[in-house]
């Protein structure tokens, strides 16, 4: 029985792994949002984290975004203040879905947990740039007026609040199609490792 679940364990760690580094690649088909700056990029790295989350729990979505964002860092491809930004983003997109589809179990709490998730990322990211993440940039890339508070309050909600709101809708539109086509899947994986 013990030998069973520590093989269980250990098959969930290599899933969420996977899941990690499937979501790291992800995060390089990226790209830019007309109208807004160059720096915020929509990709499709949350993906994996939203399965996971429907498949295990919510705490296991945090772990593959923390996984995606670790080798990310590791590999040399970014800075901490974005690294942060992108990890809370996803851990404040991942979580409510996962939450919510474990609670209801239904292509309706998908689609209440994708809103939700969006505007739960949408406002908390708003929020942590405006008081973190944009006065840190302003500390660690040299970007001073981003200290300004008028410049910071438009920023946040000119780019940081919109580009979150489309991001979401455009994962919401793609997961969902994704969801009614793995569903039986998804059910499968999750009746392993009850």
């Amino acid at each position: 029985m013990q030998r069973s679940m520590q093989s269980s364990k250990l098959l969930k760690l290599i899933i969420l792994s996977l899941l990690g580094t499937i979501s790291l690649l992800l995060f390089f088909l990226n790209f830019p949002l007309p109208l807004l700056p160059d720096y915020l990029k929509v990709d499709f790295s949350d993906v994996p984290a939203i399965m996971a989350s429907l498949i295990f729990s919510p705490l296991a979505g945090v772990v593959v975004v923390a996984i995606k964002n670790v080798l990310y860092l590791a590999i040399g491809g970014g800075e901490p203040v974005g690294v942060t930004a992108n990890f809370l983003a996803g851990v404040l997109f991942a979580v409510p879905i996962g939450i919510i589809y474990h609670k209801f179990k239904s292509v309706k709490s998908i689609v209440s947990g994708l809103i939700t998730g969006t505007i739960i990322m949408a406002l908390g990211m708003g929020v942590f740039n405006y008081f973190v993440l944009l006065p840190a940039y302003s500390l660690v890339m040299g970007m001073e007026e981003m200290a300004i508070p008028s410049v910071k309050w438009w920023t946040v909600l000119g780019a940081i609040l919109p580009f979150n709101v489309i991001k979401g809708i455009i994962i919401g539109i793609l997961f969902v199609p994704l969801f009614i086509k793995m569903r039986r899947w998804i059910e499968l994986q999750q009746a392993k490792f009850i």
